[in-house]
């Protein structure tokens, strides 16, 4: 199994969601972050003391199947892409052992 994880422009994360879902994969976790991403527009650059210049970016993460993991990253950087720039990145990891909670 493998852990993916995508930082992309906000923009895009709910189409990108979207197509993952319609694809068949579920348990997508969405969390805000700060990133230094290129800025689509001026007025999404924000200035921390502790961080510099930065953007507001959604970081995607979805555990899968080695086997499904070339379609989930071709979904992401397909639905993911805004123009001929940079629009994210996808990263890939592996999982050791998967564990539920409750539900014995």
């Amino acid at each position: 199994m493998k852990k993916i994880n995508a930082l992309i422009h906000h923009v895009r994360s709910a189409d990108v969601i979207q197509a993952l879902q319609d694809a068949g994969f579920g348990n997508i976790s969405i969390f805000d972050v700060k990133g230094t991403l290129k800025a689509l527009q001026e007025s999404e650059l924000v200035y921390s003391s502790e961080a510099g210049v930065t953007i507001s970016e959604a970081q995607l993460s979805l555990i899968c199947e080695d086997e499904q993991v070339d379609e989930v990253i071709s979904i992401i950087r397909k639905i993911g892409k805004i123009g001929t720039e940079i629009s994210g990145w996808v990263y890939v990891s592996p999982i050791e052992k998967i564990l539920p909670i409750g539900g014995f």
